[in-house]
């Protein structure tokens, strides 16, 4: 792993901001598209703080500002980005929301991301949307997909709640599920036929690439 990509997660930690931005738009000169700095080096950034955290060597305050240090140099990127691509036509609308009590929201802003360049209108409703206000801002705005994210394993039922709700809309959205657990643990039983897991953003951006055909490909 080149040495700059080592050095990401101290400058997250230390709420280094432009030398974060500088390394991010470096990698980004170099060719590299939004899926690898996303996953190959903000994400495994993110992740090895995450780590530390577990391992008691940063603290929560430490985890805060590194993740608010983030989400500048990731709106920073996603300005530059659409500011440089060619403009593509809006069809698609898609919403982005973490269940009630979930915190972490950097994987699925990143996921929002790669469906705003792919040419989706989307909106980022954020961490921590109960599941009412979820509804009434759907049934307002009428996506055609949905993506939440959870990362608690306990949170599993409250889960089943909002596929419910939210599949069982007048407009019909698609539900998508994604974070760090549906790789490891099956949610058959809390899902269903039409619900679609999602552990990664490469699966991300290969089910917006054969969106419409995604839908009966990636339903798990």
């Amino acid at each position: 792993m080149p040495e700059k990509y080592i050095e990401l997660p101290s400058l997250l930690l230390s709420g280094n901001q432009e030398e974060a931005w500088k390394l991010l738009s470096d990698v980004k000169n170099s060719g590299q598209e939004s899926l690898y700095i996303y996953e190959e080096l903000v994400a495994k950034a993110m992740g090895h703080i995450g780590y530390l955290w577990e391992k008691n060597e940063v603290t929560v305050a430490d985890e805060h500002l590194a993740t608010s240090t983030c989400e500048f140099i990731l709106a920073r990127y996603q300005w530059e980005k659409l500011k440089e691509q060619e403009i593509l036509p809006k069809n698609q609308k898609a919403m982005f929301l973490c269940l009630q009590h979930e915190q972490h929201h950097l994987g699925l802003k990143m996921a929002c991301n790669l469906f705003e360049e792919s040419g989706w209108e989307t909106r980022f409703m954020g961490p921590n949307l109960p599941l009412e206000y979820a509804t009434t801002a759907a049934k307002e705005w009428k996506p055609d997909v949905i993506s939440l994210s959870f990362s608690i394993i306990y949170h599993a039922e409250q889960l089943r709640e909002y596929i419910e709700e939210l599949e069982s809309l007048p407009n019909n959205p698609i539900v998508i599920v994604g974070g760090r657990l549906i790789s490891q643990y099956s949610f058959a039983s809390h899902t269903s036929e039409r619900t679609v897991l999602i552990s990664s953003l490469t699966e991300t951006q290969n089910w917006i690439n054969h969106y419409p055909q995604g839908v009966e490909t990636s339903v798990s």
